[in-house]
């Protein structure tokens, strides 16, 4: 026989009134839960005291007017928690085992501060730019060019096919086998770099891959150089990792690679962050002799170069420049590629390609982090690369692009002629330069008026010039495209007497 609770029986303190409690609406949650709430409400208030015998469930569920079971399942969760106790022929009552003096109640409400002191190390910058209606952000695709029906077949057939029971389990850290083979077959077709499947991780987007990477791979303290103009959210994914940065300049042939071997000559270099094809955000293309240089600098080094190549389908003049990791023979290079651009950031699917040993080292760091992606939207899109179709949605996109682009130009000399800038021959963005001008308050006289877009300084990393801007331009149609530049020009601040500096 279960023992009797204290208070039970004709000793027991009863409770002879009705128990008011005090209901919310649906929204505030299921009601048994709600029912326990006011219940440990009236004992903190002391209404109710420790050893009291509550009303039968069957009494309390008649006095709210709800199901029994309702009532039953709040005395259980109460009965879980320790507040109420019950015994057979009893009754249930309110534990004895509580202070005979709670602390002073009130009413319970969302803590709107932590109730414990937060690191004061503080966080990166944020990396995000303020939204308007019209969008000219450098990374941000045509959502509406999603192929979301052939994607939507192809998760159902990957969670209907064989093996879709595995993809719901925990799998393979580096990712998906299928989709790690597809990966393997459009970097040797497409971008010639030549990996195998052993040497491949998928992660959810080359945002992630970069954070793991540099956990991975370097130490707290390390020293890793940067391209002076570059995305917050690379150098905030670095600062996590816990090492210091060092901007390297940049000029029209891309990053300044006798800059880095100087500084490489004053202090122990461990790696360099670059985006070669299509620099973020000046949209400069390494050229081919400091491709040969900075291989050459990072073999005699021992440096690692974490090669982002974020936009690579987007070249609308000429063929694509093959990556670095096309010509490594030394195994410096770890690439960092997307999904993102080419289908929806929404995603967050992107690869990381380095050797087989680093590709089991970043496994093994993301174990202890979110363990796997989503293994079912990796079969998917794997399918969507096996039969072609994201060949086919890249050719689609690439020539709505590059019509944006073009219109882009067109709008921004015919308003904006003071403007300097030279069409990028690929990419989603352009870089300008609008001498003199104050181009931060001119972004935030743009956000205003209903535009968005990126002044140098959300980019800079030290003392540059800052009279420069990026403006995106594949997520706006071609009218929407001239309707921002007429808006741009209308918000454009008078220049200053003085550029604010040369041309990077």
């Amino acid at each position: 026989m279960a023992p009797r609770p204290s208070g039970a029986g004709t000793g027991g303190v009863a409770v002879t009134r009705e128990l008011v409690l005090q209901l919310g609406a649906a929204d505030q949650g299921p009601l048994f839960l709600q029912i326990a709430r006011a219940v440990v409400e009236d004992i903190e208030r002391g209404r109710l005291r420790p050893g009291e015998r509550l009303p039968s469930s069957r009494k309390l569920a008649t006095q709210l007017g709800v199901h029994r079971k309702t009532v039953v399942a709040a005395f259980l969760e109460l009965a879980r928690q320790g507040w109420i106790t019950s015994a057979p022929a009893t009754g249930t009552y309110v534990s004895s085992d509580l202070p005979a003096k709670l602390p002073p109640f009130r009413r319970r409400a969302l803590a709107d501060r932590a109730g414990f002191d937060l690191p004061r190390r503080p966080l990166p910058a944020p990396s995000s730019t303020p939204r308007a209606g019209l969008l000219l952000l450098g990374g941000v695709p045509e959502l509406g060019f999603v192929p979301r029906l052939e994607l939507c077949r192809a998760y159902r057939r990957a969670m209907l096919g064989a093996g879709a029971r595995a993809l719901m389990d925990y799998g393979d850290p580096r990712g998906e086998p299928r989709l790690r083979r597809a990966v393997v077959e459009l970097l040797t077709r497409a971008r010639g770099v030549r990996a195998s499947v052993a040497s491949v991780n998928i992660v959810r987007g080359s945002q992630q891959g970069l954070y793991l990477a540099a956990r991975a791979l370097l130490d707290p303290g390390d020293c890793v150089a940067i391209e002076a103009y570059s995305h917050p959210a690379a150098r905030g994914a670095l600062e996590l990792a816990g090492v210091e940065l060092a901007p390297v300049p940049l000029d029209g042939e891309g990053l300044d690679v006798a800059a880095l071997e100087a500084l490489c000559a004053a202090r122990r270099v461990k790696a360099v962050y670059t985006t070669p094809h299509h620099q973020l955000p000046t949209t400069v293309t390494l050229t081919a002799a400091r491709r040969v240089r900075l291989l050459d600098l990072a073999r005699r080094r021992r440096l690692l170069v974490l090669e982002d190549d974020y936009d690579h389908e987007f070249r609308y003049e000429g063929r694509p420049v093959l990556p670095l990791a096309s010509a490594d023979r030394h195994g410096v290079v770890v690439y960092l590629g997307t999904l993102s651009k080419i289908l929806a950031p929404g995603l967050r699917l992107g690869f990381i390609v380095s050797t087989p040993d680093v590709a089991e080292r970043i496994a093994g760091y993301r174990t202890f982090v979110d363990h796997q992606g989503d293994h079912a939207i990796e079969r998917a899109v794997a399918e969507l690369l096996e039969d072609g179709e994201i060949d086919r949605h890249t050719q689609r996109v690439r020539r709505a692009y590059r019509a944006r682009r073009d219109a882009l130009c067109e709008a921004l000399a015919r308003h904006l002629p003071g403007l300097e800038f030279d069409p990028p021959s690929g990419g989603m963005a352009l870089w300008a330069r609008a001498p003199g001008v104050d181009v931060d308050a001119w972004a935030r006289r743009a956000h205003a008026a209903g535009v968005s877009f990126q002044p140098a300084s959300h980019f800079a990393l030290g003392r540059w010039p800052l009279d420069f801007a990026r403006f995106g331009f594949a997520a706006c149609d071609e009218a929407q495209l001239a309707d921002a530049a007429r808006r741009l020009a209308q918000t454009l601040p008078k220049a200053r007497s003085r550029p604010a500096g040369d041309r990077p």
